[in-house]
């Protein structure tokens, strides 16, 4: 793909996200494409559907929060390397919700933009755990399935009380993924 049909499907995505959650599956694609400074006809090369459209924004939103693992513990202590990747999860799920009515809708059509997603985040929290442990900032013992459990909790307990109630929590669960004093 040429460098400047990347830039306009990353483009596309970024304002499909925005828009399916603020606005619902509503939204006109004429308006995702505007906002994406594109013509109609370059959404539709890139996406050929609607549902395809909405398919591939919520995957490379996944993509996004699971790729930045590497480059998070490349950059940071694997301690911190998790606590700023849980909050991205916050923030993912925050958009996951946002367009929880644009993703049924994938649904109901036949599609499955979940296929992949567990065995993604799976993967991206085992290799966190993992550097954790062997640094010595993490306990060892933690099953990665619990962490995303906890950590989605949090996202959902703490959607009426804000980000700030978010962050709270998630500093309470890192002290349990702490390993215990002897």
């Amino acid at each position: 793909m040429r460098a400047d049909a990347q830039r306009n499907r990353a483009r596309l995505l970024e304002c499909a996200v925005r828009a399916f959650s603020e606005q619902g599956p509503e939204v006109t694609l004429d308006a995702i494409a505007r906002e994406a400074g594109v013509g109609i006809g370059t959404l539709y090369r890139h996406f050929p559907t609607r549902e395809a459209l909405i398919e591939a924004a919520y995957r490379n939103e996944l993509a996004r929060l699971c790729d930045a693992v590497p480059g998070l513990l490349a950059e940071l202590p694997p301690d911190r390397a998790l606590r700023v990747w849980m909050d991205q999860f916050i923030d993912y799920m925050t958009t996951k919700q946002g367009m929880a009515d644009a993703l049924r809708a994938v649904i109901a059509s036949g599609g499955d933009p979940y296929a992949t997603s567990r065995a993604r985040l799976d993967e991206a929290v085992t290799a966190l755990l993992a550097a954790g442990a062997e640094a010595g900032v993490v306990r060892g013992d933690v099953d990665p399935v619990d962490l995303l459990v906890g950590v989605s909790g949090v996202g959902l307990a703490a959607a009426p009380g804000g980000r700030a109630q978010a962050g709270r929590l998630l500093d309470l669960l890192m002290d349990g993924l702490r390993p215990r004093a002897v």
